[in-house]
């Protein structure tokens, strides 16, 4: 029984190294939009196969608003915490709604993990993930990656099909893990 533990527990720290020195090779994006401070990036499959290796030990977080988290799906993992919060105003300029900044993001963060944690950014499409990672970095966390390719992935005639968690492997659900869910105290 000793002995198969042992075995066990060696291929798991073998799988976890194998997965890591993959990860350190993951080259930027070449969007800017998606590149950080950190200078540390996964695809969204890598992200999987790593918490899947150490689910105790890799943090997964999705940054995305509350409405794409439930509507949308999401990792079954990932914990919701909203670095900006839909305003429901259109902008013309953008065509598309304003985003208002969640003040509390690094503060939330900051509660639920440890700044030397390995923590995991997701949001659509790797833009705001990135500059989630950054205010993340700047407010003292040392092992945060951009999820580059987000849950839905980039566009390909103008449909999130090309990668993504969502287009992946990767689990995905609509369902709610109560300990995961974004939760404004009142």
């Amino acid at each position: 029984m000793r002995k198969s533990f042992v075995v066990a527990l060696g291929v798991i720290c073998i799988l976890f190294n194998l997965v890591s020195v993959s990860i350190s090779d993951t080259s930027p994006p070449a969007d800017p939009k998606k590149h950080t401070e950190a200078g540390k990036y996964i695809t969204s499959v890598e992200a999987y196969e790593m918490w899947k290796a150490n689910p105790d030990k890799i943090k997964i977080i999705d940054c995305r608003t509350q409405e794409e988290y439930a509507f949308v799906g999401h990792a079954p993992m990932a914990y919701n915490i909203p670095s900006r919060f839909w305003t429901g105003k259109w902008n013309q300029e953008k065509k598309d709604y304003d985003l208002q900044e969640n003040a509390d993001f690094e503060v939330l963060v900051k509660s639920k993990f440890a700044q030397s944690d390995t923590i995991m950014v997701m949001c659509r499409s790797g833009h705001r993930s990135a500059a989630s990672v950054n205010r993340l970095t700047k407010a003292g966390f040392t092992n945060v990656y951009n999820i580059v390719d987000g849950f839905e992935g980039d566009k390909v005639d103008g449909k999130r099909n090309k990668n993504g968690w969502k287009n992946s492997v990767a689990p995905w659900t609509y369902d709610f893990d109560p300990k995961l869910i974004y939760a404004p105290e009142k």
